[in-house]
């Protein structure tokens, strides 16, 4: 107790300016306006501080958040009419085509190259394999050409050597998709039929002449239609509905037909 008190004597300043300041602060909230300023600056600061904090929490949780809505635009993906068997009694039939989609984080990406490739966190083990079509919400994006468990290596649309069986929306006629190589927007659609008429604006989409992709994909829309003199068919450049240097997450479709679609395409081989 005596040391206590020989400390108070001590440091008697502070300990009377701390009493002072307390007196002080008393008589500013007894004041209706001070009070209303300080409660007002001090629910001000909180606000601040909650909101950062908040923000810190909704970015630390925004990859979760992202898987799971690929995750549940799959779902919602195979659940449309054309991925779903149908029952009528005791028959069963099915839509022409049959897929299943798997959604995937893009974890490299080039567009830069003649010969351009993506790589996805998912592989064999997530039931991916080769030959399986990548899509994303706003169209084509490639196909699976070597797989891992854990990973897949994609042929991007982007590929000198990539070559997409496409259909003119308005009028059904068949062409075919590919990359001159230049700039990663632009593609070029061939084999256009001399009598059909194009316009800037016309939407090309996958034709379904394929065990990949299913019919009616966004591939991109007319830019500008040349006709060749002399030739039996005509071209026009594309604008690709998706932006490739922008990809993140992409949807990787199964074919759930395709080994009946192949069988019955070698069968047809052999008979020539």
């Amino acid at each position: 107790m005596r040391n206590l008190f020989a400390y108070i004597l001590k440091q008697y300043f502070f300990f009377l300016f701390l009493l002072l300041e307390v007196i002080a602060f008393s008589f500013v909230l007894q004041n209706n306006f001070q009070r209303a300023t300080f409660l007002s600056s001090t629910g001000k600061i909180t606000g601040t501080v909650i909101t950062y904090m908040n923000n810190i929490t909704e970015y630390l949780t925004l990859k979760k958040a992202n898987d799971q809505l690929v995750n549940e635009n799959a779902l919602l993906r195979n659940r449309l009419p054309e991925s779903n068997i149908i029952r009528d009694k005791e028959i069963y039939y099915s839509r022409d085509s049959i897929y299943r989609y798997i959604g995937a984080k893009v974890i490299s990406n080039s567009v830069k190259h003649q010969k351009n490739y993506l790589m996805l966190n998912k592989g064999s083990r997530h039931g991916i394999s080769k030959d399986m079509g990548v899509i994303t919400s706003e169209g084509i994006v490639g196909t699976v050409v070597d797989v891992t468990p854990e990973f897949s290596r994609v042929m991007s649309v982007l590929h000198v050597n990539y070559k997409i069986n496409s259909r003119i929306l308005k009028n059904n006629h068949l062409g075919t998709v590919e990359w001159p190589g230049n700039y990663y927007r632009h593609g070029l659609l061939v084999d256009i039929p001399m009598h059909v008429e194009l316009f800037p604006g016309d939407t090309i989409i996958t034709s379904g002449n394929s065990l990949i992709f299913p019919e009616g994909i966004m591939v991109g829309t007319i830019d500008e239609y040349n006709i060749l003199p002399n030739e039996k068919f005509n071209t026009a450049a594309i604008n690709y509905a998706v932006d490739y240097n922008s990809l993140y997450y992409v949807y990787v479709i199964i074919n759930l037909k395709k080994m009946e679609q192949m069988r019955l395409e070698t069968n047809s081989a052999n008979d020539q």
